[in-house]
């Protein structure tokens, strides 16, 4: 699962960002990398019939993830429109 370690590969790389919008760009892709993690570990779940309660952590992880990089990329965008 590629997506999960290029989340914080992303991640990292937004924190050494030079601009406000390549900072947004480099977390816009960490949210798109972690949607990606969502689908494949619903599909566990789903599809291959995986119940374990580590697969609902990681959801919820991932989830909340998802979440505070939305904010931040928002409260950025708002930030240069000022």
């Amino acid at each position: 699962m590629n997506s999960g370690t290029s989340v914080v590969a992303n991640f990292r790389e937004a924190s050494q960002a030079r601009t406000t919008a390549e900072f947004i760009s480099k977390l816009e892709v960490c949210i798109q990398e972690a949607d990606e993690t969502d689908l494949w570990l619903e599909l566990l779940r789903a599809d291959c019939g995986i119940q374990d309660k580590r697969i609902d952590q990681l959801l919820t992880e991932t989830n909340e993830l998802i979440s505070i990089f939305i904010t931040i990329v928002k409260r950025s965008k708002e930030s240069l429109e000022s």
